[in-house]
């Protein structure tokens, strides 16, 4: 689902150039960042993406309710988009490992975009390496079927938040190695120096291997609003346009 990602990373692009649905549904996207680096933002942001282009509606779920709309845009205040947004709070693993088992007996039209939240406090209740192996695959199985339920020609796609532990460490090692088995594209959160009350950032998107490596700034501004530009190239610098890299975190 990176395409979806830097659809919203990359504003400009997105008014004009719109891919076939088969085109942009690819592998499941894994985003990481410490705590407060803007993950449910961009989430969120992703969400609103997929909302306003017709497809049908989008699955958030998120251990709590939101205290607050992440990005104060027009499109975060349009109720045609918010609408098509289904937010569901599993409580416990168990409630969301229940919810995602029972997916195929909900009604109505399915969604084709599933993004979750907060993975790391759902996988807290149980860190075994097989109990985060089964989370994973169901998240991909659940994904697999709203896709089947869509259609031919569509798909479901799949975003699922991880917060590392701080700055420069991406927590237990064995589980994010399992995670990345599961989720071959995955989008780096990393802080950066601030300015001007800002709280800034650079998105570091490896695409799992179908594409060349991207990255943004991102800043979110002290009234909340969201500001994403290009990551400034270095000359000299090949990491703006390489694949990914073979350790994993930028």
């Amino acid at each position: 689902m990176a395409e979806t990602l830097k659809r919203v990373l990359s504003p400009g692009r997105a008014a004009g150039h719109r891919e076939d649905m088969a085109a942009e549904v690819g592998p499941p996207l894994l985003l990481l960042g410490g705590p407060g680096s803007g993950k449910t933002a961009l989430l969120f942001a992703a969400a609103l993406e997929a909302a306003g282009e017709g497809r049908g509606p989008v699955l958030f779920l998120t251990r709590r309710p939101l205290q607050s709309l992440p990005r104060r845009t027009p499109a975060a205040l349009d109720p045609l988009r918010l609408q098509k947004i289904r937010f569901q709070y599993p409580p416990s693993t168990h409630d969301l490992l229940q919810l995602l088992c029972s997916a195929h007996e909900a009604r109505g039209p399915a969604p084709f975009l599933l993004l979750l939240d907060g993975l790391e406090e759902y996988l807290a209740e149980d860190p075994e390496p097989q109990e985060t192996a089964y989370l994973a695959a169901l998240l991909l199985d659940t994904a697999a079927h709203f896709s089947h339920q869509v259609g031919p020609g569509r798909g479901c796609g799949l975003i699922v938040a991880l917060q590392t532990q701080e700055e420069g460490d991406s927590g237990d090692p064995l589980q994010l190695s399992l995670l990345q088995r599961y989720f071959p594209a995955q989008c780096w959160l990393q802080p950066v120096a601030p300015g001007s009350g800002q709280r800034c950032f650079r998105a570091c998107l490896e695409p799992g291997g179908l594409g060349p490596r991207a990255e943004w700034s991102v800043a979110f501004q002290p009234d909340g609003e969201m500001t994403i530009t290009p990551w400034p190239a270095q000359a000299g610098d090949p990491s703006s346009n390489q694949g990914p890299s073979s350790g994993g975190q930028p």
